[in-house]
């Protein structure tokens, strides 16, 4: 949850360096860092939001046994005790209550719900009970807020409330009260209460701060009704049936409401005395919290121990990380770029715990629990049931488990199914949409050819369309039952009836086929009997058991056509008996009437006929319905002789099933003894096994013992050793006969193969275990270093972001008072306003500087989350016993190496800072006695009286101008004597450079003025290393006018930078150094080490000298033994003393968010350095050593560089890149920000830039295109030359006192051309490697090559002739 901004922080100017994803759980910190959750909340969530999402269904599971946890983490001050609702505003509205009234509403609400819900329904009504507790974690002791008899003074004495673990591993307190409450304000009240007592306290971050930690418990005890199920209803009831039997059961919840007191820094705090003892405590227990979040958290960590036992706060968060609790953490921070790192710990904190996986079970008792496992059991078994009833599970024969293949089938053609409702479904409106069109378009056509007869109208063209779509769809109802009649004839129509006569002798006829073959397969098997393997018998078995289920579904399917036979004959008999008696019947009708028809005289002859007709048509349909009968006795006796083969044929089957179940019980009895035969050689194999495991533990246990024997015999050998070193050593040698001398090595020598042979490997394996430890310790310390410089210069960038804000809105108040006075305010107004934009310019840069800061601190928060792949924990934990003490006596010398140097540095700093008082104290004595000198004076001069008022405030400007300028030779030799401007007693005359001598040999000083200066030489020559050479002139007419007078040695590798005074000699090489020469005594006077890679570039001034390596720049000042006393760095870092030495003398990669930085260059003065980095160049004030901007425009990396100055506060920078472009920047005293150029010199080169020198209105350029340009910088013309070079210039400069330019090429070779008219002068063999760099002094020039020498030259004569 992100927090608003605070009214202080906009006025202070905090941006928001925070943005949430749109419908998305994803918070973007910075510019680029993602973060996701399962909910984020930015600024504008209320309260219900977070509790509907969050936390509403965690109270709904504590009603069904479950726990729960919420607890809230963050930095002080970012809205957590307001998140939870502990804080109890009396202003507060019901729309702002935290997450814990809330809480305790829902709990009760829910609760008469339930109670409602049982009356309704006839059921008993459950029964509930809560119980509260309020418990305080405050300087790691456990308080009771309940306990109203606990005074202030007593929160300092030692707690009694014990923390335990039951069996179950729940964890529970004793000795805190607790309280039953019925009702929410009951809750609310005991809330209330003890958020009153909790511990708060004021800091500069919190005004209302929480000291400690809070936990309040709900705990929920409910005897409920168990929910039954509709089938086993009857489980419930009674042995007579009449009444039914309630079970109950008994659920337990609780849920922890923890309110974390907020991480701080005690430098942002301020906090002091007690408030700092408290936020050392809660920062104790938030990073024990932290611990045990990422050992559960971290997937390479989750077999490791889990740190509960560290702190009072995890020990009683037990349950809710890692065990058995729905937990919910809510990350709590604030938006504002102030609090960027508070806010991305946060972040990373809860990035840990979201991997937390917690195992959530439901709180019953012993009862309840065994009646829900009876339950569920219960179900499942009438699950089972239900399956073996329909089907789908069935037993084999081999007593298996099996699904039946009607289910998959089943399952199978159901999808089918479904996929071919899809298809007719689509089919359908494709149909129905061509029926539309084909309407429309029969429409259509009806209405053109009535048009053509005149006769339509828009009446008769809807009329027949609706005709047409009428037609069309009884047209396909038509179609549709043709089909559906054609369906029913095909499958249930009179024709398809197949009498079931003639499927049972088709049947019969299949299962003789099949008799037959099994007959003959049986013969054979009884001929040709083998014993075969156990698969193969569980083949014939199975075999056997598939064709006695063939043969007995037969049998069935003969027995019941029997059972149709005899039905059909018992039918056929009745209708028979039927017919027989009609016939009787008929028969005596017909005597009956025969003899009426003699007895009666009176009846006639039509009479008669009548009579005789009738009685032949039921005679003649009598003899009809008598010839069906004969022709159905015919078919029964066909039946019943059928009958009698039906009943053999089955008495046959019958006996074949019983002959294959003897055989399948056979081949049964057969697979047991096999399997009985494996299950015995398995158990000779399992016994085989175990005796030779037990010979392997026999063995491990010998070669344990001989380990312990051979370290026993390593610690007796050592003991001897050393009692044999300290024996030697308490010998007088003088007194040693050449006799013991041989023994003694003997001795030795055995010892040192021993230990070699024994511990070579082992010790190779650790050397190479304690690199990889070392690299990485250097990494880490390296990460942290750099981490913590940017967070110091965004802390200052901040700070001073404050003060331009303050400074803005006070001339902003100023502006708005004199508008309002309105008398001659509108020239004051404009200059508010330009002063209004200069400070809103001033705060977009910081704003842009803290920007690129923090985007550097993600940078490398990632790059130290890459570089964790090499574990420490996992190397150490791979180690054997001898690794381990090899590893372990490094750490120690190690840890003494650096604490040997940690306590002389602070015995350096101790020392410096007693000379610092002394100063200070002999500054303040010597102000005194020059003003009582000045006061006396003033009594005499009334002059000098008016200026005693501002006499302590020009005393230091008094004597910052009576010193020199420049820091003189004797400054630098003499630099800890108290007065750095007193020569020694016999150093009475000034000294003469060697460089220019008198003797036109160019050879050095006399050996008489030599000894007649040793005195001061003395402390130099602790210092040489190497020296300046002479190098023999050549003479001659042909001579050179510019002459090469000495050769400089003393690098082991290529020279890449040289920069000169009068008096001293800087070189910076590949070897990664920067050599100090004196050209007085022509001698190395000290060497600038430590560098992490090559030195490009080096620059000297008021006895500071700037050095370059990679993107550092290292500071040195050589007046105090060559002390670096600060690192800058290509992104505006500054880090106190040398923060390259961690590096060793490995080389480094660039670190993340740098660039590598080309040249340097500083401004006349000495106020200003300019740094090529990339494709800008930074801006540096080393009045203040601050980074105060960047100069901007190029598109390719910045390789050279040239500072002019116009006047007292302009500098001119002239720019070079990559891109072929130069550029002029012009910068003004106190700019910031990011800068543009001014001109851009055009046509720019053809290839990527080397050199430049400005001399003068004049600005010359050299690149790679082989062409030198001049440029005149007042009038914008240009002159050039092509192929100035056959390779490519690195390097030109003006020779002093001449008008003369200077060019040198990757060849080796010098050229000198007119500075004017660039007009060739001559050239010579400078260097027989490429020349990389330039100097000159008043007198000579300087040049550094590839052959690791520096040349000095001396011009003879003047060069505007030529150099010959």
């Amino acid at each position: 949850r992100i927090r608003p901004q605070l009214a202080k922080e906009k006025i202070e100017g905090c941006h928001i360096c925070t943005f949430v994803t749109p419908r998305e759980p994803q918070v973007v910190l910075g510019k680029d860092k993602a973060f996701t959750y399962d909910y984020v909340f930015d600024m504008d969530s209320q309260q219900d939001a977070i509790y509907s999402n969050c936390t509403e269904k965690l109270i709904e599971g504590c009603f069904e046994g479950y726990n729960a946890t919420v607890f809230a983490y963050g930095q002080t001050g970012s809205g957590k005790t307001y998140t939870m609702g502990t804080g109890f505003d009396v202003s507060i509205s019901e729309d702002e209550c935290g997450i814990i009234p809330r809480a305790v509403t829902h709990l009760f609400r829910g609760i008469e719900e339930r109670r409602q819900a049982a009356i309704d329904q006839g059921r008993p009504v459950p029964e509930f009970k809560i119980n509260a507790q309020f418990l305080e974690l405050y300087n790691e002791e456990v308080l009771d807020l309940f306990d109203t008899t606990r005074d202030a003074e007593a929160r300092k004495q030692k707690s009694n409330i014990k923390i335990h673990e039951d069996a179950t591993g729940g964890i529970y307190t004793v000795g805190v009260t607790t309280r039953t409450v019925t009702s929410e304000a009951e809750m609310m009240q005991c809330l209330k209460l003890g958020a009153l007592s909790r511990t708060t306290a004021s800091t500069q971050m919190n005004v209302q701060s929480s000291r400690s930690h809070a936990i309040f418990t709900i705990h929920l005890c409910q005897v409920r009704v168990c929910a039954s199920d509709n089938n086993n209803e009857t489980d419930n009831r009674l042995a007579n049936g009449s009444s039914e039997m309630n079970e109950f059961e008994t659920l337990t919840a609780k849920f922890h409401f923890v309110d974390l007191a907020g991480s701080e820094r005690l430098k942002r705090t301020g906090a002091t005395g007690d408030r700092a003892k408290e936020g050392i405590s809660i920062n104790c227990g938030l990073l024990a919290l932290g611990n045990v979040i990422s050992a559960l958290g971290d997937k390479s960590k989750r077999s490791t121990h889990v740190p509960y036992r560290d702190s009072k706060l995890t020990r009683l968060l037990q349950d809710s990380l890692g065990g058995n609790s729905q937990t919910m953490m809510i990350a709590c921070i604030s938006p504002s770029d102030r609090d960027f790192m508070e806010t991305l710990n946060t972040l990373k904190y809860a990035n840990r715990a979201r991997n937390i996986k917690n195992k959530v079970v439901v709180n019953q008792d012993r009862a309840s629990q065994q009646i829900s496992a009876l339950r569920t059991e219960i179900a499942r078994l009438q699950m089972e049931l239900m399956e073996y009833r329909t089907g789908k599970r069935m037993i084999g024969e081999d007593g298996l488990e099996s699904i039946n293949d009607m289910v998959h089938e089943n399952s199978m053609l159901q999808t089918e199914n479904n996929n071919l409702r899809v298809r007719v479904k689509a089919m359908q409106e494709t149909i129905d949409a061509q029926r539309a069109r084909l309407t429309q378009l029969l429409s259509d056509q009806a209405n053109q050819v009535l048009a053509r007869a005149g006769e339509g109208n828009e009446e008769i063209g809807n009329m027949i369309q609706n005709y047409i779509k009428e037609i069309e769809e009884l047209r396909t109802c038509g179609k549709s039952l043709s089909r559906v009649s054609t369906r029913s004839s095909l499958y249930g129509g009179p024709s398809s009836f197949i009498p079931p006569e003639n499927g049972a002798s088709d049947i019969i006829e299949m299962a003789k086929k099949d008799l037959e073959k099994l007959k003959k397969k049986e013969k054979k098997k009884k001929k040709r009997w083998v014993p075969q393997t156990h698969m193969d018998c569980q083949a014939d078995l199975a075999n056997i058991t598939c064709e006695i289920a063939i043969k007995q579904k037969l049998i069935d399917e003969l027995e019941n056509s029997q059972q149709r036979l005899h039905t059909l004959k018992q039918q056929y008999e009745q209708k028979l008996m039927m017919l027989q008696s009609k016939i009787r019947d008929t028969q005596l009708e017909r005597d009956r009437v025969l003899h009426n028809m003699g007895s009666v005289e009176s009846c006639t002859e039509e009479k008669a006929k009548k009579i005789k007709a009738e009685y032949e048509r039921k005679l003649s349909s009598m003899n009809k319905e008598l010839q069906k009968l004969q022709s159905a006795q015919k078919e029964h006796a066909r039946l019943l002789k059928n009958q009698s083969q039906y009943e053999k044929q089955l008495k046959k089957l019958q006996q074949e099933v019983s002959e294959m179940k003897k055989t399948k019980v056979g081949l049964m009895k057969q697979m047991k003894e096999q399997q009985e035969k494996n299950r015995v050689s398995e158990t000779r194999r399992n016994r085989e096994i175990a005796t030779l495991k037990k010979d392997q533990r026999r063995h491990e246990h010998q070669l344990r013992q001989l380990e312990a024997q051979r370290k026993q015999q390593e610690l007796i050998l050592r003991r001897r050793t050393e009692e044999v070193k300290e024996k030697i050593g308490a010998w007088d040698w003088k007194d040693v006969v050449k006799g013991y001398i041989a023994p003694l090595y003997c001795i030795f020598r055995t010892i040192r193969k021993y230990q070699m042979r024994t511990g070579g490997v082992s010790t190779k394996t650790a050397r190479a275990k304690w690199q990889s430890l070392e690299r990485r310790i250097s990494d880490i310390i390296m990460q942290r270093m750099t981490i913590s410089n940017m967070e110091a210069d965004m802390n200052r960038l901040l700070k001073q972001r404050e003060d331009l804000t303050k400074r803005r809105e006070k001339v902003s108040r100023k502006r708005d008072k004199i508008a309002v006075e309105g008398a001659d305010a509108e020239r004051t107004v404009l200059s508010f306003n330009e002063e209004m934009e200069s400070l809103t310019a001033n705060i977009d840069y910081i704003n842009d500087s803290i920007a690129d800061c923090q985007a550097n601190i993600m940078q490398m928060e990632e790059a130290k989350e890459e570089g964790d792949a090499v574990d420490v924990s996992a190397v150490i934990s791979s180690c054997t016993l001898s690794e381990a003490r090899f590893l372990l006596d490094h750490f120690l010398s190690m840890a003494i190496n650096k604490g040997l140097q940690a306590a002389q540095k602070e015995a350096q700093i101790k020392v410096m800072e007693g000379r610092l008082k002394q100063t200070e104290i002999n500054s303040a004595t010597q102000n005194q006695l020059l003003f009582h000198m000045l006061k006396e004076k003033a009594e005499v001069n009334p002059e000098l009286d008016a200026l005693l008022g501002n006499a302590l405030q020009g005393m230091t400007l008094f004597v910052l101008q009576a010193r020199r300028r420049t820091t003189t030779q004797m400054e630098l030799l003499y630099a800890s004597s108290a007065d750095p401007d007193a020569p020694p007693d016999d150093f009475s005359a000034p000294l003469l450079p060697v460089l220019e001598s008198p003797d036109a040999s160019g050879g050095r000083l006399s050996p008489s003025s030599l000894m007649s200066r040793t005195s001061m030489y003395v402390l130099l020559e602790l210092y040489v290393r190497n020296l300046i050479n002479p190098v023999a002139s050549s003479k001659g007419s042909r001579a050179p006018r510019l002459q090469c007078v000495y050769t400089a040695e003393g690098h082991t590798k290529a020279l890449m930078c040289v920069d000169s005074t009068d008096d001293l000699l800087f070189t910076g090489s590949k070897d990664r150094t920067c050599k100090v020469w004196n050209l007085v005594t022509g001698q190395e006077i000290m060497s600038l080490g430590e560098h992490p890679s090559s030195v490009v570039s080096v620059k000297y001034c008021s006895s500071l000298v700037f050095t370059v390596s990679t993107s550092y720049i290292k500071v040195w000042d050589i007046r105090d033994s060559a002390k670096c006393i600060r690192t800058l760095t290509s992104s505006g870092q500054v880090s106190q003393g040398d923060s390259c030495a961690a590096m060793g003398n490995r080389a480094v990669a660039i670190p993340p968010g740098e660039n590598q930085i080309n040249q340097i260059a500083l401004n006349p003065s000495g106020t200003f350095m300019y740094a090529a980095a990339g494709n800008s160049v930074r801006m540096w004030d080393l009045r203040r050593f601050v980074s105060t901007g960047k100069l901007t425009g190029h598109l390719g990396p910045v390789m050279c560089l040239a500072v002019d100055q116009l006047g007292s506060s302009q500098d001119v920078v002239i720019t070079g890149s990559k891109d072929h472009n130069i550029k002029m920047f012009d910068v003004v005293e106190g700019a910031q920000g990011s800068i543009t150029s001014t001109h851009n010199f055009e046509p720019a080169h053809r290839d990527g830039m080397e050199a430049l020198s400005i001399h003068g209105d004049s600005l010359y350029s050299a690149g790679r295109d082989h062409c030198i340009k001049k440029w005149d910088l007042s009038r914008k013309q240009l002159q050039q030359v092509d192929r100035a070079h056959s390779d490519w210039m690195s390097a030109l400069t003006v020779v002093p006192r001449s008008r003369v330019l200077l060019t040198a090429c990757r060849g080796g070779l010098l050229k000198l051309w007119n500075s004017d008219t660039l007009r060739p002068l001559g050239e010579l063999r400078g260097h027989d490697s490429g020349v990389n760099s330039i100097s000159t002094n008043s007198t000579h020039l300087f040049t550094a090559s590839e052959d690791r020498t520096v040349r000095i030259w001396q011009v003879k004569g003047s060069l505007d002739d030529g150099l010959y």
